[in-house]
């Protein structure tokens, strides 16, 4: 079982840039495939990205690609959601998302498997 802690959450205006952080912990890292999910007030969990477990190939959801970045560092157990170009919808609680190392990255996760952080939450202003 793997546990992971996220951070990096927090406020920004619109156009601004922000690196969400999430560190695993419990079992080897590189055993995981990652994804990152967010959820607004009153909306569904919705996926955004997701990486293999060696980095090597990602995917992202239409409303994030060009301007949401996916990366891992398996020597650091981390993986990393670099936001820029921020807007006012992007607010939302962040989750990160493991998933044993065979899951497909070629294509949006449901919502209903794996292990989670506790969830980060980003704020944009306009």
């Amino acid at each position: 079982q793997v546990q992971l802690v996220g951070s990096g959450g927090g406020l920004a205006q619109a156009g601004e840039s922000l690196k969400l952080s999430c560190e695993a912990s419990g079992r080897s890292f590189s055993e995981y495939a990652m994804g990152w999910f967010r959820q607004a007030p009153g909306k569904e969990r919705e996926f955004l990205a997701s990486i293999s477990w060696s980095g090597v190939t990602t995917y992202y959801a239409d409303s994030v690609k060009g301007r949401f970045t996916i990366s891992r560092d398996n020597a650091k157990n981390t993986v990393y959601l670099q936001m820029n170009s921020l807007k006012p919808e992007d607010t939302a609680v962040y989750y990160c998302n493991a998933r044993p190392q065979r899951a497909v990255v070629a294509g949006p996760w449901a919502a209903d498997f794996g292990s989670w952080d506790q969830g980060t939450q980003v704020t944009v202003s306009s």
